[in-house]
């Protein structure tokens, strides 16, 4: 018996078929959303949050996800980054009058003052 499986792309926001449909990752406030989209609609998307892009006091900012699905797969290298960095926040953050504690996260305002003062 032969079988044939056949996949059929979306998009989300028109519900559409279409082959020229991509995954495109969302973060706002770090929460995100994947949404299928084809061109067409990822353009709409753009042009809808290009204001807030250009905005005056926008700054580009870069974001890294670490995902490790049921044990499969190894750490990044930047994971073992941000734990160096984390370590530097933690003695800044001290020197400069804010509480941190040893272990655990840094609150993003210190990360946020941290970055602030040593760019």
């Amino acid at each position: 018996m032969a079988q044939k499986i056949v996949t059929t792309y979306t998009d989300d926001l028109t519900g559409e078929e279409s082959e020229d449909v991509k995954k495109h990752t969302i973060l706002v406030d770090g929460a995100g959303v994947e949404i299928d989209l084809n061109s067409d609609s990822y353009d709409k998307l753009m042009d809808a949050l290009a204001p807030f892009f250009k905005a005056e006091h926008a700054q580009r900012t870069r974001v890294s996800l670490l995902v490790k699905a049921a044990g499969k797969g190894k750490p990044s290298a930047a994971s073992g980054a941000g734990k160096q960095d984390t370590a530097e926040i933690r003695k800044w953050a001290r020197e400069n009058g804010y509480s941190v504690n040893d272990r655990g996260r840094v609150p993003a305002e210190i990360r946020e003052a941290y970055e602030k003062a040593t760019k």
